[in-house]
């Protein structure tokens, strides 16, 4: 990498422009403190970011560059993915200048626009009992999917929260069985939800059949022989949701695993409950995120094109 040799004007802001390398890169990646998963992010956005400087021959960007960057990622990637990237960019570039090194290019350089719409469907309680219903529990795998199905529909679970949980968070809080989860951006189990008593049987339905007892053992195991009784992963939890709603006839890309949390949190405001009691049911930060489902039931249950159809026809 190229010595530092940086130089200012006046006013005191970065003109000279060193070459942006690869090597840069590593040392923004080793300063950032942030969970893995972030670092994983940022570290797909930074490549594609350092393969569009690298196939253009560009080693002293520009702020046109970046733009024209943001352009070229809208013709194959979502908007969601879009933001991730250009955040990235933001925050490699503002740590640039911070250290000295290079001026800011991408300050104020926006993402792309997400819709609030949420992109995934959910189910009708007559769709979800078709599906819980499609499950035979007479084998170990229908006790585990049953129960995984159950967990998730009635408490709102995250795959991450599923995946993570153990045997020995299966607990009481006041005079309710409670399960601690880790929550999205938690670090430990502060968190539960309560277990309505049909859910516990089925849990322990199913880990009475599979004979295990260990606190420290994950709540639900995989049966496959290279991984048998390892901890499954989010995937694997997506899968299994994704093949039940299959076998029940319900195959769409707009039907997944987080189906089941939207379903969780949509059927509870249509059975009244207050938006602050969802709110706090769905371990929302904001409630303006549940206020989205709100929005999206107040919108479908709008009545105004049938008077009008009325009035027409």
């Amino acid at each position: 990498m190229n010595s530092l040799q940086t130089t200012t004007n006046q006013a005191g802001s970065i003109t000279a422009q060193q070459d942006i390398t690869e090597a840069l890169y590593t040392r923004f990646l080793a300063y950032l403190d942030a969970k893995p998963k972030t670092i994983q992010t940022y570290t797909r956005a930074l490549r594609q970011l350092l393969l569009y400087f690298s196939s253009g021959n560009i080693t002293q960007p520009s702020r046109a560059d970046i733009l024209a960057f943001r352009e070229g990622l809208q013709a194959g990637h979502k908007p969601a993915t879009i933001q991730s990237y250009i955040a990235a960019t933001r925050m490699f570039f503002r740590w640039l200048e911070q250290e000295g090194i290079y001026p800011n290019i991408a300050d104020r350089v926006k993402g792309a626009t997400i819709s609030r719409e949420h992109k995934r469907d959910y189910l009708t309680s007559k769709q979800v009992k078709a599906v819980m219903d499609g499950v035979d529990r007479g084998t170990l795998r229908g006790l585990r999917d049953y129960a995984i199905l159950a967990l998730m529909v009635t408490g709102g679970l995250r795959t991450v929260e599923v995946s993570r949980a153990d045997i020995g968070d299966l607990r009481t809080a006041g005079d309710n069985p409670v399960l601690y989860i880790q929550g999205k951006g938690q670090d430990e189990k502060a968190e539960y939800v309560k277990l309505q008593a049909k859910v516990e049987r089925s849990i322990r339905d199913y880990l009475q059949a599979r004979r295990q007892t260990s606190q420290d053992a994950p709540l639900f195991a995989s049966l496959s022989n290279n991984s048998a009784g390892a901890r499954l992963t989010t995937r694997s939890i997506s899968g299994i949701v994704k093949g039940r709603f299959k076998s029940a006839g319900y195959d769409s890309d707009k039907l997944t695993a987080h189906s089941l949390r939207h379903t969780a949190v949509t059927l509870s405001l249509l059975a009244g409950k207050h938006l602050e009691e969802v709110q706090q049911f769905a371990r929302h930060a904001n409630i303006t995120t549940t206020q989205i489902y709100n929005h999206s039931l107040d919108r479908a249950q709008n009545s105004c094109g049938e008077a009008i159809a009325a009035a027409i026809f």
